[in-house]
């Protein structure tokens, strides 16, 4: 049965010969069926709403802290709009026993009037992981995020972006002045860590990075705000 758009059926006559029967076969398979362009539309207005359920409208922007041992010993999450990169909302672990070995930024771990959620690594990756997925977020940006990635495997799953390849480069960053020396890349040669290019972006020159794991996270959010960027952009910083 040959079907040509027409909802009737019409039986190939017996004395029809193989050969004749090919060649109506392969004249079937081989007639180009052109897509209209409304049918066109309709699927890139498809693909576009698939991608908006996929991201949710929301991102995360993480930190974390190290102890002596090189482990992690806190987190910060803060969510924020993907759009408008304002944030939504933040949350604060801290890792039992991680934090009581130590490190170099102990003494802001715990800060006064900074909620925050103490215990084991399990329990708080767990969190993190269920926090994450009931706000319905894929994306997630730190600023030198192959850190953050490479100490955190539980989060693997996740699709990361990291703000330092954008903040760090003359092309991605109208704050960086011409008097700055520059790669031939476009990346600054020193100087591009958090606390330098947020006081390049904001002119505050007596900013000072906290090192609190939420804290930071709340300031590397306020970079990728400042820088401007739509996530379509981070796809260059996509790890």
């Amino acid at each position: 049965m040959i079907k040509n758009g027409d909802t009737t059926s019409r039986k190939v006559p017996v004395r029809e010969t193989a050969t004749n029967a090919r060649s109506v076969q392969q004249t079937a398979s081989t007639s180009p069926v052109r897509e209209s362009s409304q049918g066109k539309d309709i699927k890139a207005s498809s693909k576009k709403a698939e991608m908006k359920s996929v991201h949710g409208g929301t991102i995360a922007v993480i930190d974390t802290e190290t102890n002596w041992r090189d482990e992690v010993m806190s987190i910060g999450i803060v969510l924020a709009d993907e759009k408008s990169f304002e944030l939504k909302d933040k949350r604060y672990y801290i890792f039992e026993p991680e934090v009581m070995i130590g490190g170099y930024f102990s003494s802001v771990v715990h800060m006064r009037g900074l909620p925050e959620i103490a215990c084991s690594r399990r329990e708080a990756m767990e969190g993190v992981k269920e926090y994450l997925h009931s706000n319905n977020v894929t994306r997630i940006l730190a600023y030198n995020a192959k850190f953050d990635l490479g100490h955190l495997p539980e989060l693997a799953g996740f699709e990361w972006f990291d703000i330092m390849r954008l903040a760090a480069y003359k092309q991605y960053n109208s704050a960086i002045p011409d008097s700055l020396p520059c790669c031939k890349s476009g990346r600054l040669k020193t100087g591009y860590g958090v606390e330098p290019i947020m006081r390049l972006l904001t002119g505050e020159s007596g900013y000072c990075e906290v090192h609190n794991a939420v804290i930071d996270a709340v300031d590397e959010l306020k970079i990728a705000r400042l820088l401007g960027h739509g996530m379509e952009v981070y796809e260059c910083a996509r790890l």
